[in-house]
């Protein structure tokens, strides 16, 4: 499985539960989360800005796309034949997942009790460790969408309610 922004808000969160299900992991991050995404599990750690993800990584099954552009355009050259390819940002070509009778899915969250239960549960056994970055009031959410536009956040930007 490769996933592309694996440092990220998503990402970091996406390595673990990959991970936590016997997955193994290649990630796309910048220098200065390589480390980081490795402790996090990941099994490979590719620096994007030193190296190119197609020389790194041969065929995998599943490409979770968190950054889209060109990323996701050249991630079609990694993915297996009969793979699939999830972005959570646009939908990937259905003409590029039918050249390679691969499945082509743009991911939206919504609230799953089951799901929300199961992450529970791998936070609580100590399998996934959320890792909050910054934690800002809720008057202050324009504040923290500036930070986030601003600056490269490793996991989760937090607005504290009450």
């Amino acid at each position: 499985m490769l996933i592309h922004g694996g440092a990220g808000g998503v990402g970091h969160l996406a390595v673990q539960f990959a991970r936590a299900k016997g997955a193994t992991v290649a990630t796309t991050v910048a220098s200065q989360d390589v480390e980081f995404t490795r402790h996090l599990g990941a099994d490979q750690v590719i620096d994007y800005t030193r190296e190119r993800f197609e020389e790194e990584v041969d065929k995998v099954d599943l490409v979770l796309d968190l950054v889209a552009g060109e990323t996701q355009e050249r991630s079609w050259a990694v993915l297996k034949d009969g793979g699939t390819m999830i972005s959570s940002l646009a939908r990937p070509s259905a003409d590029r997942a039918r050249e390679l009778h691969a499945r082509a899915e743009n991911f939206i969250a919504h609230p799953d009790r089951g799901e929300l239960i199961e992450i529970g549960r791998l936070i609580d056994e100590g399998r996934v460790h959320p890792h909050i970055c910054a934690v800002f009031e809720l008057k202050d959410a324009r504040q923290a969408q500036a930070q986030l536009e601003r600056h490269h956040a490793q996991g989760k930007v937090v607005l504290e309610v009450g």
